[in-house]
């Protein structure tokens, strides 16, 4: 299943800000604050030492909880990735930079990949000027990403998170006015930054 639950918690369990809050809200202001402290009434107390193991389980939790998978749906994506020749964590970072809620996000047309999905499953999102409800669509080289109509240009967060000037966008992307497309093939770079790809594949593959 996908994680319901309170979302800085598990950022703050993970030790790392997940992305999982917009970005300048009172609620990503109070996860800084406490990032380094652990949920829970022992949250103060010092973090134990982890095994291998364990440093391979929290860094596939914390891809899980980065792109709002569940494990079935990640697990999946490694079965695709390690099938095929060659790098097996640039596959996965592949299958899971296409898809289109991470496209969105990426874009800076939302400004988590939770708010992403909720704007492609309520109709929001187009693929080539025709609406698509998938968030897991894998966007195929070349293909347009907007908005289906003017109207949700006019959403309050939606106009705020268009206006920041900040979002970098991926080299593999390119964006115009509110309308972008991939232009390459994904790379591993963006989330080579925030995890460890090789503890992952290394613990899927145990």
């Amino acid at each position: 299943m996908r994680y319901t639950g309170p979302k800085n918690r598990i950022a703050r369990r993970e030790g790392t800000d997940l992305g999982l809050k917009t970005p300048g809200s009172k609620s990503h202001a109070r996860l800084l604050n406490k990032l380094n402290v652990l949920p829970g009434q022992h949250g103060v107390r010092t973090r134990r030492k982890i095994s291998e193991r364990g440093l391979q389980l929290r860094e596939k939790q914390k891809l899980r909880f980065i792109f709002g998978l569940s494990e079935k749906q990640l697990k999946n994506y490694f079965k695709k990735s390690v099938i095929k020749k060659g790098n097996t964590a640039l596959y996965l970072s592949q299958f899971l930079e296409s898809r289109l809620d991470n496209i969105v996000y990426r874009l800076g047309f939302a400004p988590t990949r939770a708010s992403a999905r909720q704007l492609i499953t309520h109709g929001h999102i187009a693929i080539n000027d025709k609406k698509l409800t998938i968030p897991s669509y894998q966007l195929q080289i070349g293909q347009k990403v907007s908005f289906l109509n003017e109207k949700t240009l006019k959403i309050p967060y939606i106009e705020k998170t268009l206006a920041n000037k900040d979002v970098i966008i991926p080299i593999w992307l390119e964006k115009k006015a509110v309308a972008g497309k991939l232009t390459s093939v994904p790379l591993m770079d963006e989330l080579s930054k925030q995890l460890n790809l090789r503890l992952i594949i290394e613990y899927y593959s145990r």
